[in-house]
């Protein structure tokens, strides 16, 4: 069974990184499960649930929350979600950047977490420009495969260029990205210079290891030890950082998915993991963001 869960999610994440469509991967994983109900039951584990319910409830009295649009520039609007402790006051900022299914419920709830931990969160949809996220997942991953990079990461920056000036903020701002938002990371490193105050990447596809020498920020990037697609990339990218005397520390977490982080998804989630690489990121930004 074990085998079988394993290949699963490899043909998930083939449909869900490579662009397939869902009759491949439901036919795929009916040769795997030996039927087509039991392919959807594999498919409804692995996949994120919207269902599934948040570590954070959105009415929290320790936090003030809201969803709004917000501008970065002469006709540039985002709509992002903010999340910040009822006394913000000095706190540091945190961009959180969405996985490649756009701004979800659990996107939000990890802003929270963010701002449980001391900080102004706001996670940004970056298909503000597509019209905004879709309830459809695959619709969300079709416009985020056609959006212009360049774009998003001058969304990205323009976001943290807003925050560092937020009033009442001490001038700091990091950012912290999933999947496609863990790769997001990296690129907005290299591209941000000193605006970037620290990054966070957790198992996103790494850029080339000769970008390594633009950053600036410190970066702690988190991968999953059977996520080989993208240690592949990670491995060269951290080599190459530490090469070119950055601040980065890289932990690979072993035995567990891409995506170990979200708890919505039943198959991929690994708690013991995602505990430590969360307690380790937030040690990492009270380095990095406080004061």
């Amino acid at each position: 069974m074990s085998d079988i869960r394993d290949r699963a999610v490899q043909i998930y994440d083939a449909f869900t990184h490579e662009h397939r469509n869902r009759r491949t991967l439901l036919r795929q994983m009916a040769v795997l499960a030996g039927s087509v109900a039991a392919a959807e039951t594999l498919i409804a584990g692995i996949a994120a649930s919207p269902a599934a319910a948040a570590m954070i409830d959105p009415t929290d009295p320790r936090l003030v929350t809201r969803k709004d649009v917000y501008n970065i520039g002469p006709g540039r609007n985002m709509t992002g979600y903010f999340a910040a402790p009822r006394d913000a006051k000095g706190a540091g900022s945190v961009v959180v950047v969405h996985e490649n299914r756009g701004l979800t419920p659990h996107i939000e709830d990890v802003a929270r977490r963010v701002a449980l931990a001391g900080y102004f969160a706001v996670a940004p949809d970056f298909l503000s420009d597509q019209g905004g996220t879709p309830a459809d997942e695959n619709a969300a991953r079709d416009l985020i495969g056609k959006a212009n990079y360049d774009a998003v990461i001058a969304n990205a920056i323009g976001t943290i260029a807003r925050l560092k000036t937020r009033e009442h903020g001490n001038g700091k701002a990091g950012i912290i990205g999933f999947c496609w938002g863990g790769a997001l990371v990296d690129r907005v490193a290299i591209t941000a210079g000193d605006a970037l105050s620290a990054g966070v990447s957790y198992y996103g596809l790494a850029p080339a290891p000769e970008e390594a020498v633009k950053v600036q920020a410190p970066l702690l990037l988190h991968y999953a030890g059977k996520d080989t697609r993208v240690a592949a990339t990670g491995v060269p990218w951290t080599e190459a950082l530490k090469a070119a005397g950055k601040q980065v520390t890289a932990y690979t977490y072993e035995g567990v998915d891409h995506a170990f982080n979200n708890d919505t998804s039943k198959e991929r989630y690994n708690e013991a993991a995602a505990k430590l690489a969360w307690d380790r990121t937030v040690a990492f930004f009270h380095s990095h963001l406080d004061g």
